[in-house]
C-alpha cells in the first residue's frame, strides 16, 4: 500500500479548511469496499448510487486505493478483463493522496489540478476515511469567492489610492467645466 497523506505546509485559516466546505458534512458517505470485492459488484453499486468512484479501505477503514470510472475503462474494459472475476485490487490506483479535515482547501485544489486527480479522500488523525471531496466541490466555492476577493481588492485599491483617483477625476472634469462655462458665456 502506498497511500500518502500530504498536509499542505501552511495552517489553513478558518473558512478555508476542508472541514469548512458545506459538502464536507452534507455529502453522502463515500462508497467504500474491500480490495477483494469483484469489479462487477462495485460497478453495480456505483451505478445504483450514481458515484464515479469507490474507495478501497481495509478493515479499519484506512484508505488502500481508489477505483474510478477511468480505472475501469482503462484497466478492465480496455484489457478485455472479466468484471465477474477481476478484483478491485487488480485495477485500483494505490498511490492515493489523502488530506486531513484541517488542511487548506485552496492548497489541495492546486495540488489536485497540478497532479491531475479529481478525488481527495479526507482521513482522520488515525488515517481512517472520513469523506471524499472532489474538484467540483471546490469549484462551487472558488468562483463566488474569487469574485468576492476581486471586489474587495478593487475597493481596497481604490480607497488606498483615493487621493490619486480624486486628482485624476478632477483633472478630467475641470476641462469639461471650463468648456461648459465658456460655452455659456459666449
Amino acid at each position: 500500500m502506498t497511500t500518502q497523506t500530504t498536509t499542505p505546509h501552511k495552517q489553513a485559516r478558518e473558512g478555508l479548511r476542508l472541514r469548512d466546505r458545506p459538502e464536507f458534512t452534507r455529502k453522502a458517505p463515500p462508497l467504500t469496499m474491500s480490495a477483494g470485492t469483484l469489479v462487477k459488484e462495485a460497478v453495480a453499486e456505483m451505478a445504483a448510487r450514481n458515484f464515479g468512484s469507490v474507495i478501497i479501505t481495509d478493515a479499519d477503514n484506512k484508505v488502500e486505493g481508489v477505483v474510478t470510472e477511468r480505472d475501469i475503462l482503462r484497466r478492465l474494459v480496455n484489457q478485455n478483463r472479466d468484471p465477474a472475476t477481476t478484483k478491485l485490487s487488480e485495477i485500483m490506483t494505490s498511490d492515493v493522496r489523502c488530506a486531513t479535515a484541517d488542511d487548506d482547501m485552496l492548497d489541495w485544489l492546486r495540488i489536485m489540478s497540478n497532479e491531475r486527480f479529481r478525488r481527495l479522500p479526507v482521513v482522520d488523525d488515525e488515517g481512517r476515511l472520513v469523506q471524499v471531496l472532489t474538484q467540483g466541490d471546490f469549484v462551487s466555492y472558488t468562483w463566488p469567492d474569487l469574485i468576492g476577493q476581486a471586489t474587495q481588492l478593487g475597493k481596497a485599491t481604490l480607497l488606498r489610492n483615493f487621493p490619486i483617483v480624486l486628482i485624476g477625476a478632477a483633472l478630467l472634469i475641470y476641462p469639461l467645466i471650463v468648456a461648459l462655462a465658456f460655452g455659456l458665456m459666449g
